[in-house]
């Protein structure tokens, strides 16, 4: 059990390439319950997720995002979002929902890749509006996801020279 989580953690890569299969309401409850199992900060959970699968919202944000083409053809599209007035560690909080959220697709035998939207002013107001949200919410990201149609080998980016111990 414990080496199949690590097999997961090393299996996710970010996949940008998707059959046109959709993804289930099922996988998707799935996945936001493993995303809503993150911790974070006094147990605050800022997050809030879109769940996007219409064809023409999920164009407008590849064509917004320089980044995020891969939604052209992706069937979903959760963007996690955040609110600065329930925590001021919101941006920790919802990046491990995200975290957790991808670990999850992978799971499941999914694909996705995580498209940064915040701290960009200008993604995070041209993806606002797309999505209508309105402040104090925060879109963190948007995380393509789909039947992978490309694969990659689990990897490990361990570095010794990124370990300190005791001090510097």
């Amino acid at each position: 059990m414990v080496r199949d989580l690590i097999n997961t953690i090393l299996s996710r890569r970010s996949l940008r390439r998707y059959t046109e299969e959709p993804v289930t309401e099922e996988e998707i409850k799935t996945l936001l319950e493993a995303a809503m199992a993150a911790p974070s900060a006094s147990n605050r959970k800022p997050w809030h997720f879109i769940i996007i699968t219409e064809r023409e919202i999920l164009n407008q944000l590849a064509e917004a995002h320089q980044h995020a083409k891969m939604l052209n053809e992706a069937p979903l599209c959760i963007s996690v979002c955040g609110d600065p007035n329930v925590s001021r560690f919101w941006v920790q909080d919802c990046s491990a929902a995200t975290e957790n959220l991808l670990l999850a697709i992978t799971a499941i035998g999914l694909g996705a890749v995580w498209c940064g939207v915040h701290p960009r002013p200008e993604r995070v107001n041209e993806i606002s509006k797309i999505l209508g949200i309105n402040a104090p919410i925060v879109p963190l990201n948007l995380i393509a996801i789909g039947h992978p149609a490309e694969e990659k080998e689990p990897r490990t980016q361990y570095d010794e020279s990124r370990i300190h111990r005791e001090k510097w």
